[in-house]
């Protein structure tokens, strides 16, 4: 099953209205109050993101579901140049974005950023040196990221005490999406980057 397809802004248009799809689906569904706020939780945290990007940005939103995994989507434009964001943060009242917070705090910088000439640029732990070679330069080449992954590449780091990665650990423990969803990812293609957050429901 797909629902419809909501059309979302970093403004805040439509925000609620993605969050009373999900409860329909899971109304739909015959999903447990539990359940449910999981999916619930799991939407705020994705359109929390979605409002603190900088710019006026147009996104998509939309549910689907297969074999009792349930996916949420979010479909964002990347037509922010860097030389635009230096325009818009000067006009704010402090000059400068809300710094990356958390999981869904390195996200946002990174859909934030990711129409740069050098997305591999980007100072986040979410830039592992190995993930590098996915990208070569081309802003219209596929870039993607797995939060499982992300976890796998992280242990041994923090094994060894890794400064970068025991931060990047911690933040990743305090995040209620890390807890809540089963996968996170994340792809780059072309002018378009989509989040896809999947939550199995037994």
């Amino acid at each position: 099953m797909k629902t419809d397809v909501i059309t979302v802004s970093s403004r805040g248009s439509q925000m609620e209205t993605a969050l009373a799809q999900v409860e329909k689906v899971a109304a739909y569904k015959g999903l447990s109050q539990k359940n449910t706020l999981h999916l619930r939780l799991l939407t705020e945290e994705m359109m929390g993101m979605m409002r603190s990007i900088t710019g006026e940005t147009k996104g998509w939103f939309w549910i689907e579901d297969e074999d009792n995994i349930f996916q949420l989507h979010l479909q964002v434009e990347t037509r922010m140049t860097s030389a635009k964001r230096d325009e818009l943060l000067a006009a704010s009242t402090t000059g400068k974005n809300e710094s990356a917070r958390g999981l869904m705090g390195w996200l946002r910088d990174f859909f934030d950023r990711s129409a740069d000439e050098d997305v591999a640029a980007v100072s986040s732990p979410l830039m592992m040196p190995d993930m590098y070679e996915h990208y070569s330069g081309t802003p219209s080449l596929d870039w993607e990221w797995s939060m499982s992954r992300y976890q796998e590449e992280l242990a041994p780091r923090v094994q060894n005490q890794d400064k970068n990665a025991l931060e990047a650990w911690d933040q990743m423990e305090k995040s209620v999406v890390s807890h809540v969803a089963d996968e996170v990812k994340v792809a780059i293609r072309g002018q378009m980057t989509e989040m896809v957050i999947y939550k199995k429901i037994a």
